[in-house]
């Protein structure tokens, strides 16, 4: 899924999409997420200018993308949807990631009932994890 699908499938738009791709995606059941991090992004002006660090909370997001890329892809094009971040747990950041890394996100889902789902995501950074957590997304009619 490049960007030109990702626009069509996510609300999401600059400075706000935090997935520039999806490289690999297995039905409702998971995917991986590309963001390739460049000084250019406005975060970088003031966290921090002397040693720019992404935020964790950019990561998450991220990793809610591309978890909401999952839920819209298992719609098999049925009516536009909307999906809502609902919760997130069992967050942990391991390492910074800063501009020139190229960060993956692993997302696969634990369970999914009616309209909700739920999901476990990692963020690896040249194959050392730099994040995880779990979320919960709700998928609405938009």
């Amino acid at each position: 899924m490049d960007i030109q699908a990702l626009l069509k499938a996510l609300p999401h738009r600059y400075p706000f999409m935090m997935i520039d791709r999806i490289i690999e995606i297995d039905g409702d059941n998971s995917a991986i997420g590309i963001k390739n991090v460049t000084i250019n992004e406005p975060q970088f002006q003031g966290h921090f200018p002397d040693a720019p660090v992404m935020p964790g909370v950019l990561m998450i997001e991220g990793m809610a993308q591309t978890a909401g890329a999952i839920c819209v892809n298992s719609t098999d094009g049925a009516a536009p949807k909307l999906v809502y971040f609902m919760t997130i747990d069992k967050v942990k950041f391991r390492k910074p990631v800063g501009p020139g890394d190229v960060v993956e996100y692993h997302v696969r889902k634990l369970k999914k009932r009616a309209n909700m789902w739920w999901y476990e995501a990692t963020a690896i950074v040249g194959g050392t994890k730099v994040a995880e957590a779990e979320l919960s997304a709700m998928l609405v009619n938009a």
